[in-house]
């Protein structure tokens, strides 16, 4: 499936688009983490839940779990939410 990739997360990939496998959220990070090490951490946290300032779009809609299934024709958007004062 078709990955889009945030600026914050480009030092990982190289590309704002990219590749990746699986049938879960869980498991297209797993297969970005392999291509692309380290970009997994930088969006779930220790316990494995998806970290607060990152927002996850796929075709149906937004994600909130690391179980949600996707499909192979599906879009993932990764978001990472703007802070400051």
């Amino acid at each position: 499936m078709k990955v889009l990739i945030p600026t914050p997360l480009l030092s990982y990939t190289g590309a704002r688009e990219v590749e990746a496998e699986g049938e879960t959220l869980a498991a297209v990070l797993a297969d970005l983490d392999r291509r692309y090490p380290g970009i997994r951490f930088r969006v779930v946290d220790e316990q494995g839940r998806l970290r607060r300032h990152i927002r996850f779009f796929a075709t149906a809609g937004q994600i909130f779990e690391v179980a949600h299934p996707l499909r192979a024709g599906d879009t993932l958007v990764i978001v990472q939410a703007l802070s400051g004062g």
